[in-house]
This record gives C-alpha cells, sequence and structure tokens, in this order.
C-alpha cells in the first residue's frame, strides 16, 4: 500500500524482550479467518506481529496497528506489535527476539521478500506459523498463510481512475511514479494499471513521458525524481499515475511548487492527506482498502493459529514463486469527491475533522461532507 508519525519508542520496544505485553488487534473479536474450530480450550501461544515502517504510509501505525491490537486483546491473547521502522536487520532482530520469547505465530509485512523469506525460513524451523499480512513473501515454502486485498485489482482501479479523469483527451503526457521495486505489491499494482494504461499509449492517444519506481516507497524520494520528470519534459504533463497517496501528495507538491496548473492524480490507501487533496482538486482518485477488515481477517487466522486450530476460512491459492499460499484477499474500492460520503464514519476511513480543514472546509461544504 502509504508520511509522518516515526514512532521511535515503538522501535525500541520492538527490540526488547517480546514476552511482556499483551497487545491485539481488531473491531471485533473474530470474522473471515475463522477462531471457530474444534480443539479451543488449550492455552494460546504468543503472536508478534511485525510491521514494516511508518514513513512509507501512515496506515501501519494509525489503523493497522490498533484494529490488530483490539482483536488480539478480544480474545485473549498474548501478542506484541513492533515496527522496524524500515531496517531489514531490526525486523529480523524483531523475529527472532520474539521466537525466544514463545511466540508460536509471526505475522508479519515484509520489508522485502529477501528478508521476509529468511525470518519466514527461521520461523518454520523452529515450529513457528507464519502468515504474511498485505505483502506477499515471495520465494519460500515457509509461509502458511497470506492475508491482502487482490492487489492487481486496486492497480486496475488506479488506471481506470487516470482514464476517467483525463476522459478524452488526446495526446495528454502522464507520468508513472511506481512504488517500491522491492516490495511485491508495487509489482502487481503496476500490473494492474500498466493493464489499462498501456492501451492509450499503445494507441498513441496518450504520451508516457516517464515511469519510475520509487525506492522504500519513499516520498521525499518522489518528490525528487517528479520533479526531475518536469524538467525533463519542460515542465508539461497532464495526468500521473501515482502508486499511493504519498507519491501522489509528492507530485502535487512538485506542480504547486512550480506553479503548474492542477492536473489529475491518482492514489492509494484513502488517507487523510489522500482524501483532503482530493476535496481541493488536487488529487483525481485514491484506491480504499477497508484496513479493518484485512485485520480482522488477519488477526483471526493468528488468533486460531496460536491456539492450535485449524483456521476456518475461505481461501484461494496465491502463488509466491515456490509455493501457493491459502490467502485471503479482499476486494478494494475507488474514492472519488463524488462518493467520499459513503464511506465517512467507517472505522478506518478518514474522519472529517481529519480533511475538512484549512482550505479544505469550504470545498467539504460544498460537497455536503
Amino acid at each position: 500500500m502509504h508520511t509522518n508519525h516515526t514512532f521511535k519508542a515503538l522501535l525500541a520496544a520492538g527490540v526488547l524482550a517480546f514476552g511482556a505485553a499483551a497487545c491485539g488487534g481488531d473491531d471485533e473479536g473474530s470474522g473471515g479467518g475463522g477462531s471457530a474450530s474444534s480443539g479451543g480450550s488449550a492455552e494460546a501461544g504468543k503472536v508478534a506481529v511485525l510491521l514494516p515502517d511508518s514513513k512509507s504510509s501512515v496506515r501501519w501505525e494509525t489503523v493497522d496497528r490498533p484494529f490488530l491490537q483490539k482483536a488480539f486483546e478480544d480474545a485473549g491473547v498474548e501478542a506484541e506489535i513492533v515496527n522496524a521502522e524500515g531496517d531489514k536487520s531490526t525486523q529480523q532482530q524483531q523475529a527472532e527476539q520474539a521466537i525466544t520469547n514463545g511466540a508460536k505465530v509471526i505475522l508479519m509485512t515484509n520489508l522485502d521478500s529477501g528478508s521476509g523469506a529468511a525470518i519466514a525460513a527461521n520461523a518454520k524451523a523452529q515450529g513457528v506459523k507464519v502468515i504474511d499480512y498485505d505483502r506477499l513473501t515471495l520465494n519460500t515454502d515457509a509461509t502458511d498463510y497470506y492475508v491482502s486485498f487482490d492487489n492487481e485489482a486496486v492497480g486496475r482501479l488506479q488506471g481506470q481512475g487516470l482514464v476517467d479523469c483525463l476522459g478524452d483527451k488526446q495526446g495528454a503526457q502522464v507520468a508513472v511514479l511506481n512504488g517500491s521495486p522491492t516490495d511485491n505489491n508495487a509489482t502487481l499494482f503496476k500490473n494492474g494499471y500498466d493493464s489499462v494504461i498501456n492501451q492509450k499509449f499503445e494507441s498513441g492517444e496518450w504520451k508516457e513521458i516517464d515511469d519510475q519506481s520509487v525506492p522504500d516507497w519513499d516520498n521525499q524520494r518522489a518528490l525528487t525524481i517528479f520533479e526531475q520528470m518536469l524538467q525533463k519534459n519542460n515542465n508539461k504533463v497532464d495526468g500521473v499515475l501515482a502508486a499511493n497517496d504519498g507519491l501522489a501528495n509528492a507530485a502535487i507538491s512538485a506542480l504547486k511548487q512550480r506553479k503548474l496548473p492542477q492536473v489529475p492524480v491518482t492514489g492509494q490507501d484513502a488517507t487523510a492527506e489522500g482524501i483532503t487533496n482530493i476535496i481541493n482538486g488536487d488529487q483525481c482518485m485514491t484506491v480504499y482498502k477497508a484496513i479493518e477488515k484485512e485485520a480482522k481477517a488477519a488477526a483471526d487466522l493468528a488468533i486460531a493459529l496460536a491456539k492450535g486450530q485449524e483456521p476456518q476460512v475461505e481461501t484461494k491459492p496465491v502463488n509466491n514463486e515456490t509455493k501457493d499460499v491459502p490467502s485471503v484477499l479482499l476486494e478494494p474500492v475507488p474514492v472519488t469527491r463524488d462518493n467520499i460520503k459513503e464511506y465517512m464514519g467507517n472505522p478506518d476511513f478518514p474522519k472529517r475533522e481529519d480533511i475538512c480543514k484549512g482550505d479544505a472546509e469550504a470545498a467539504c461544504a460544498e460537497l455536503g461532507l
């Protein structure tokens, strides 16, 4: 998937002994991942949740963590949620510390597939179950489950969103800002939007002025990359396929700094920043992924496994280039100015006070938000 909130204290907590905290995660105790199974009387094992960072997207700390934390608390399952803050060696240390202190399940959002596979292999060797959360770890036989959204569908929504926003404009000059090359989700998003926008490039209706990936989803690097794109193309751009709201905001910032007109920019994650940009007309769409449901499905799986149960959940196989991983894939939805109101009030959607402030207040009133 998507800004500030670095939470250094959490990083320190992540490398401390795992056994101390009983955290938890979701709005409701179970669902989707099925803790309804036989043999629930045994004491549950511990769960370790490994989050990736708080810089690439605010979602990990502001949305995923509280939902996961509540779910484990409601189920009475001891868990610790830690954040590697973008450091692969830290995440590996967190996993090892968790196993040392008795974790029976690791719920992991990897920083890349190489380090993720190493964590999974170590866990499997010690009889610990592994759930990939949001990002699939490639080339490992050690992953037991995968919970995410249909990420190619996310990309298709972004591609179609840009098509809809640009309308029948001929010769539109379009820049593409992809996510991190080490994130398999970024590859899936790109597969999705390329399947839509490449038809426009091949037909000659649009011209692709550049297509670059942004290492580590770093928004500051995205700003530099996009500024270079503008410089090379004499500040001419008619649309931007940006792979998430953070990259979108970097492009929007560059356009404003150069006093260039608003152009359609896509996004993803339905962050407060992204929704505010849509309300103000700076961004044409985002993709809302109901993280409450994702966290719920993942927590239910982890809870069942921690209790030694066979999860009762409907899965589909997703190949990670080594094995077919039983997977729970949720459906994303597009968000534009026209349908923001539909999702306001959802517990994982930005609140009015976070999106309707400053310059956006008048626009919110106009939209009836």
